[in-house]
């Protein structure tokens, strides 16, 4: 059996306050590989909490998170950015695209930072957008995409280096019915490629569409 991508133990976070914050509340959860899992719950609840501590960008108070079978509650900042670059892909609401680069090179701006090889960037930046459906407008700027393709665009980048996991921050948020279908049907065809998906949403017509639905509230997680 593979590992699963996620599992969380006993997950809790406090932020400091008098008495502490109690954001999650003894989380588990398991995510195996090609899940597609939606996150629901009122503002308040903890939905950006757990989205930052999966995505690595927050640590736990106390409690495991195994991500691909690595332990990240105990390693340090560098390991933990190391994992974060190559395992995870991350999609906004907002589509965090640079207006004066074009949709490929916006693509390529996510391996920037990271040990890929400069050889070849733009083979696999147009093989993303090529995943996304988004191959005609590889040389167009940002502003001149609909929102659905703009989204699409952002997906691609997330897709770059093949991480184990899709962390999805409402991504249909800024975009209309006909859009945020386009975004959806993506999401089932990814999921049908073997990856996992994680999506943080208050709109029921997202999280219908997700395999498994897990809901919060008041930072504790049922799955429904």
């Amino acid at each position: 059996m593979p590992e699963p991508v996620i599992v969380l133990d006993e997950l809790t976070k406090e932020f400091p306050a008098d008495p502490p914050v109690r954001a999650l509340s003894a989380v588990s959860l398991r995510v195996e590989k090609s899940d597609y899992v939606a996150v629901v719950g009122p503002s308040g609840s903890g939905k950006s909490t757990l989205l930052n501590t999966l995505g690595l960008l927050d640590r736990p108070t106390s409690g495991g998170y195994r991500l691909d079978g690595i332990e990240t509650v105990s390693l340090k900042d560098g390991a933990r950015t190391t994992i974060r670059g190559s395992r995870i892909g991350f999609v906004f609401q907002s589509f965090h695209l640079l207006p004066h680069r074009s949709v490929l090179e916006n693509v390529m701006l996510a391996e920037v930072y990271g040990p890929a090889p400069r050889a070849g960037r733009r083979e696999r930046a147009t093989r993303a957008l090529e995943r996304v459906r988004l191959s005609h407008r590889l040389d167009f700027p940002p502003g001149s995409l609909s929102g659905g393709e703009r989204q699409r665009a952002a997906i691609a980048r997330a897709l770059m280096g093949d991480p184990s996991l899709l962390l999805c921050d409402e991504p249909t948020g800024n975009l209309d019915s006909r859009n945020t279908e386009a975004v959806l049907d993506l999401f089932d065809d990814l999921r049908a490629q073997g990856m996992t998906i994680v999506v943080i949403t208050h709109e029921t017509d997202v999280s219908d569409r997700a395999g498994r639905r897990v809901r919060i509230t008041d930072g504790v997680l049922t799955e429904e």
